[in-house]
């Protein structure tokens, strides 16, 4: 990903969405690629998206609040993300993510303030023998316990 703009611009994301125009069912790619280049979705996209597909801001601002990939902020250097799936849950993921939570000072979707490491819920990782589980930076880890998440976390420069 590159590194997120400061500002965006109705023609630069003009400029995304017209690229991805011609596809069949071209939202989802053109959210994607505004992700890309800016780190998030700028709340501009969903009235830029909206105007040039024909149709409602709340139709646009729908499909990203649906998809827990898409970010309203740009997020940090490292993102870590717990599972919250009932599976991990009865095996100590609920209290591990309260104390991973208490002891970075953020709530869910929060970044610390170093801008090190965002972490976001996901409801099942697809590790539900292995858990508690979590994604870091794209990798999976099982088998977490608090000593294990310190270690992850402390690695990420929390």
């Amino acid at each position: 990903m590159q590194s997120p703009s400061p500002a965006t611009s109705h023609e630069d994301l003009r400029a995304i969405v017209s690229d991805h125009m011609h596809l069949e069912g071209p939202m989802l790619p053109m959210l994607h690629a505004i992700q890309a280049d800016f780190g998030y979705i700028p709340e501009d996209a969903i009235s830029v998206i909206a105007d040039m597909l024909n149709m409602t801001r709340a139709e646009v601002y729908g499909v990203v609040t649906f998809y827990h990939d898409f970010r309203k902020a740009p997020a940090g250097r490292h993102v870590v993300r717990i599972c919250r799936a009932e599976a991990c849950q009865s095996v100590g993921g609920t209290a591990l993510s309260e104390a991973a939570l208490a002891r970075l000072g953020i709530g869910w979707g929060g970044t610390t303030a170093n801008g090190a490491v965002t972490v976001e819920p996901v409801y099942c990782l697809g590790l539900c023998a292995c858990g508690p589980a979590a994604m870091v930076d794209g990798k999976v880890v099982g088998r977490l316990d608090a000593a294990r998440l310190d270690a992850l976390l402390a690695e990420a420069g929390a």
